[in-house]
């Protein structure tokens, strides 16, 4: 398995020595923390033209340090972004134009991100053209065994996918200890080095192994068959009665007879990143809200450069994405979509009819689910600005590898977000607390998690020898994230009458 803490190149501890993006303006502050400047950005960055004709270059933008560079793309982002929920495409064109000679995919970490918001801005804009936007995409082809590939490499060299395995699989092993018949569901079966791991676990047990019986549920038939190869043979070789059932299926379109559960089996049910797709409203695109303005840019600025902070999702933590949130928290302020709960509650209630030992769920633990196009920029700027520090934690700028997984996975994530709307987007991220109260109202409980499976996942973050890698306990879950913001949160439930 591929180590990422290794200091074969001596990657990580250049990054330990200093910050990924030093975003400090320090001469623009007096000595009493006032600004020296006034509450309009045009006075640090020449006028954007506002005339939609004006498309010239702009030398200035390629003079710009670092620290002025990211600020200006922040700044250029959410203009646009504004423009665009409004509807004025002109000026976001304009934006868009700006922001191309600034961002590149392969540049420092704002640089990469802003690329991947620019065109998930642009999709959307395209998108209101089907003509042009259908023709657009009429020569792309999806590459199952690239998909397949990019995933593995997101679980190789960063740690999330790995903690939310050795949680899942410690949470079945408690639950299942006594059981002789135990059937694992994987609503998401793409990675089978987590049931190799379990089938290893339960091979150990003092009272021997049971038969073990795993459903995996995934859209490509290539996934699944590779899955059970890998499988079958490790239980062949560790004398464990194994079975192995594929279902072929979405999510959504699932048939709940083809998971067989048995009477007398004891049932664990593993979902990751999954149950947010569920979310989407068909009703939705008929019940669109207004778009929330911004504040002004300027005030909030002189806030975010007093911040003693370097790196990208730092600069984002704290205030700069505040300033364009609406003023009440949408997760708890807005009422639940009628046909997204219905979607949901109904799953959840099949799960529950199951009667399932345990249920362990991750998910991303932010809030991109808003009605509005500028709720969700808010939202996922610095959650997805935090995944781009952590690729800059593990990976070199020039590594293709990384270039791969923030294209083809956190990009397709962002434009998903961001210029889908309806059952299209399937992105719908949640906070624990929202997916807490979905449980609790289908009829399952909580299963805090042991002190002990707490420690194996402390254990596997302390290997990347990485101090931006955080995990914390939250009523009974965990909490993983980098440096203060969270990004994934796994949670247990059982069956409860």
């Amino acid at each position: 398995m591929t180590k990422v803490n290794s200091n074969e190149n001596g990657h990580q501890e250049k990054m330990k020595s200093r910050p990924v993006l030093n975003y400090l303006y320090e001469p623009m502050f007096q000595e009493d923390g006032s600004s020296s400047v006034t509450s309009s950005p045009h006075q640090m960055f020449p006028m954007m033209s506002h005339s939609p004709g004006s498309m010239s270059p702009h030398p200035w933008l390629k003079e710009l340090k670092p620290e002025e560079r990211g600020l200006y793309l922040i700044h250029l982002l959410v203009t646009c972004a504004n423009h665009v929920a409004t509807g004025s495409l002109d000026h976001a064109n304009i934006a868009l134009d700006q922001i191309s000679n600034l961002a590149t995919p392969g540049g420092d970490t704002m640089q990469r991100l802003a690329s991947y918001f620019s065109e998930a801005l642009a999709d959307r804009i395209l998108r209101t053209w089907p003509g042009i936007y259908k023709a657009s995409r009429s020569t792309r082809i999806s590459i199952v065994a690239e998909e397949i590939l990019v995933r593995k490499m997101f679980f190789e060299f960063l740690p999330f996918m790995k903690v939310a395995f050795v949680i899942t699989n410690q949470a079945i092993i408690e639950a299942m200890e006594g059981e002789k018949m135990v059937h694992v569901i994987d609503l998401n079966a793409t990675e089978p080095a987590q049931w190799r791991a379990l089938i290893q676990d339960l091979s150990a047990r003092p009272e021997g192994p049971p038969h073990l019986r795993i459903t995996g549920i995934h859209q490509q038939k290539e996934v699944l068959e590779q899955m059970a190869h890998v499988l079958v043979e490790e239980a062949e070789k560790l004398d464990i009665p194994f079975q192995f059932n594929p279902i072929i299926s979405k999510l959504e379109n699932l048939d709940v007879e083809k998971l067989r559960v048995k009477t007398g089996e004891a049932l664990a049910i593993s979902s990751i990143m999954q149950l947010h797709s569920l979310l989407a409203c068909d009703n939705e695109l008929k019940k669109k809200s207004p778009s929330t303005p911004m504040s002004d840019f300027g005030v909030h600025l002189r806030r975010v450069v007093q911040m003693n902070h370097g790196t990208l999702g730092e600069l984002l933590e704290k205030d700069m994405v505040s300033a364009y949130s609406p003023s009440q928290d949408s997760a708890s302020s807005s009422p639940l979509c009628t046909t997204a709960s219905a979607n949901i509650d109904n799953f959840l209630s099949t799960l529950w009819s199951l009667n399932p030992k345990v249920m362990v769920v991750t998910e991303q633990d932010s809030d991109h689910n808003g009605k509005s196009l500028m709720e969700r920029i808010s939202e996922s700027l610095y959650f997805y600005a935090a995944l781009f520090d952590c690729m800059e934690s593990a990976l070199p700028r020039a590594s293709l590898e990384r270039l791969k997984m923030e294209k083809m996975l956190l990009g397709e994530e962002i434009k998903n977000i961001i210029a889908c709307e309806g059952t299209e987007r399937k992105e719908r991220h949640e906070k624990l607390e929202k997916w807490a109260q979905r449980f609790d109202l289908a009829g399952f409980a909580n299963v805090p998690l042991s002190y002990y499976t707490m420690l194996q996942a402390k254990r596997l973050l302390q290997g990347y020898n990485c101090d931006g890698y955080k995990i914390k306990e939250e009523n009974g879950c965990v909490v993983i994230g980098w440096q203060d913001r969270p990004l994934l949160s796994i949670s247990a439930w059982r069956f409860r009458r």
